[in-house]
């Protein structure tokens, strides 16, 4: 089992991933991991680590993107549920639910779903 805060793909490919499987922008994800946008550039151009708190944030993105493949088959569906609003998250998206910081929320809105609860 990997220690608390680690990564299990480099950061230039989680970040890639990310971008492209969530419909989120660079900007986004710096804002997630509370990181200025030119250090998620320099990670995703340099092949960089993240310092420990930005790395452990960007760990639990990476947990909850796996979540989120383990439940929607493809990535059209995992965009459109980011991207819509959802009652579980008081009418906000997954998306901006996680720009306000709310990873946790959106585990959760994602738990719920799996579980059969109507959001």
């Amino acid at each position: 089992m990997a220690p608390p805060g680690a990564l299990k793909q480099l950061p230039a490919v989680l970040i890639a991933d990310l971008v492209e499987d969530l419909g989120v922008t660079e900007q986004d994800l710096a804002g997630i991991v509370r990181a200025n946008v030119r250090t998620v550039e320099r990670w995703r151009q340099t092949g960089t680590y993240p310092q420990r708190a930005a790395r452990e944030r960007l760990a639990e993105l990476e947990a909850l993107h796996q979540h989120l493949r383990n439940t929607f088959a493809s990535p059209e569906a995992r965009r459109a549920w980011m991207h819509h609003a959802t009652p579980f998250l008081g009418e906000m998206t997954p998306a901006d639910a996680l720009r306000a910081g709310r990873l946790d929320r959106v585990e959760a809105a994602l738990e719920a779903l799996d579980s059969g609860i109507a959001i």
